[in-house]
């Protein structure tokens, strides 16, 4: 074939083969057309509903959860327990607090008032809360302790240690026994040891119990001598050598209480107390009256008022959460009169007169459902007595209405009271007071009124003695 003829079918075949590609293109840009614009409305909407969403962050940890026992929030802030291992000193001190289980279960008990305070404020200062676990050691959590060695309260400041840490101590206020006020100088001389021996907490509490003086010359005999200057190395005095193992073991034990045998009662985590601001003299007895709080209870939470009235204290009252707003609104409508009491000031440490305890007058305000019977049963009292007492020819009571308790005109040295007592002696028993029991600890625990308490002891002062007997009426 010749060579103008091989150009000529070339270029037919050429062109219809751009025409074949041609048609292809069209109708594949005929096909895109019709469907394109739904698919662009699905994106569109896809994308709307995805920006509605809110953002899922991956690398956000779920907040813990807050714990509803103070106990618990204890633990998650126990710092002193890492690299002890096996201690000897430490196993010592444990089983005797796994051998005496109450004595942990008490302190708690008694502490249940203060224990979620002392916690905050640990945390707010980033300390190990074990210090929570301190004035287990120091007082049993009782504000009313006393050593021998003139400490005194929860952390047991002994007069010029107060002092120095601006602990005022008078007549009628005592700081070392004020909650916030002693807790505070607690934490600060705490913090300043710690600072002193270079973020040692082993050192900081021996130096707490025995005085920085003697741990800071065991440190240089042992300096001299080229041995280590750790607290587990240090030729301290004996109680001393026991006062750190004895709180890394009562943290253990707090951490498992189960394992040791010990009930610890949850105690909320929620503050007890609040804080009313008061701006005149006023008696305790009155405030509680007003307040609807158990004296006692108040007594415990303000133990600072010596003789229980605000006088050389701050202007301020520590009073059940609960009880706060009714105290507030009821001071801002009484007049400062109603608020003092007419009797002569008593300290509230010290014995009560015989004399006084006799010609008391005790009386019993008449509730809703009340019969002779049942008054004259929770009262330890004969029913025929109840009515020769009040004059009563028969048994109808209404509510409001106020029994003398007993004859106010017998005075003399507690006839009436063992009157009483041969009544009620199948109603009775004994109680040993324990370390750190006070009144309200001892009517708490066997559910009697403080005011019955006190009238079947009535020798007994507010301070209570380990070994001493009370009389305890039988709750059932």
């Amino acid at each position: 074939m010749s060579s103008p003829i091989r150009k000529a079918i070339s270029s037919d075949a050429l062109t219809r083969l751009a025409q074949a590609i041609a048609v292809a293109v069209s109708a594949t840009l005929a096909g895109c057309s019709s469907h394109a614009p739904q698919t662009d409305a699905a994106h569109t909407q896809n994308i709307a509903a995805r920006a509605k969403q809110k953002p899922i962050w991956l690398s956000e940890k779920p907040s813990p959860q807050i714990p509803q026992d103070v106990w618990e929030r204890m633990r998650q802030g126990f710092q002193l327990q890492d690299g002890l291992g096996v201690n000897p000193r430490i196993e010592q001190q444990r089983l005797w607090f796994a051998s005496n289980p109450s004595f942990l279960e008490n302190a708690g008990e008694r502490g249940s008032l203060y224990i979620h305070y002392i916690v905050e404020r640990l945390e707010e200062r980033n300390m190990p809360l074990e210090l929570a676990l301190l004035p287990v050691i120091e007082s049993a959590y009782n504000p009313m302790a006393y050593s021998r060695a003139n400490a005194v309260g929860l952390w047991q400041f002994i007069p010029s240690t107060g002092r120095y840490f601006n602990l005022r101590q008078t007549r009628f206020y005592d700081g070392r026994r004020d909650i916030t006020a002693s807790t505070t100088a607690a934490l600060d001389y705490l913090t300043r040891l710690h600072d002193m021996f270079n973020g040692d907490w082993m050192l900081a509490l021996a130096a707490y119990n025995a005085g920085e003086g003697t741990v800071s010359r065991a440190i240089e005999r042992n300096e001299r001598l080229g041995l280590p200057t750790d607290y587990w190395n240090l030729p301290l005095p004996s109680e001393t050598q026991a006062y750190v193992p004895k709180l890394l073991a009562l943290s253990q034990v707090v951490m498992a209480p189960e394992a040791y045998g010990v009930n610890l009662n949850p105690i909320a985590n929620e503050p007890y107390f609040q804080v009313v601001e008061i701006n005149q003299r006023m008696d305790l007895s009155k405030v509680a009256e007003v307040a609807n709080i158990d004296e006692d209870e108040l007594f415990q939470l303000n133990p600072a008022f010596k003789q229980r009235t605000t006088i050389d204290g701050p202007q301020h009252l520590l009073v059940p959460t609960s009880k706060a707003q009714l105290l507030t609104s009821s001071l801002q409508t009484m007049r400062p009169e109603e608020l003092i009491s007419k009797k002569s000031l008593k300290p509230v440490f010290e014995g009560a007169d015989d004399t006084q305890v006799a010609s008391a007058r005790r009386s019993y305000r008449v509730k809703r459902g009340d019969n002779l019977g049942s008054i004259a049963k929770a009262n330890n009292v004969d029913v025929k007595d109840l009515q020769r007492w009040n004059k009563l020819t028969g048994k109808n009571l209404k509510p409001g209405q106020t029994l003398v308790m007993q004859d106010n005109s017998k005075r003399s040295s507690g006839r009436v009271n063992t009157v009483i007592a041969a009544n009620s002696k199948k109603q009775q028993t004994k109680y040993k007071v324990q370390q750190g029991d006070s009144l309200y600890i001892v009517a708490k625990r066997f559910n009697v009124e403080m005011q019955h308490l006190k009238r079947w002891n009535p020798r007994v002062g507010q301070a209570l003695k380990p070994g001493q007997m009370l009389t305890v009426a039988n709750p059932h």
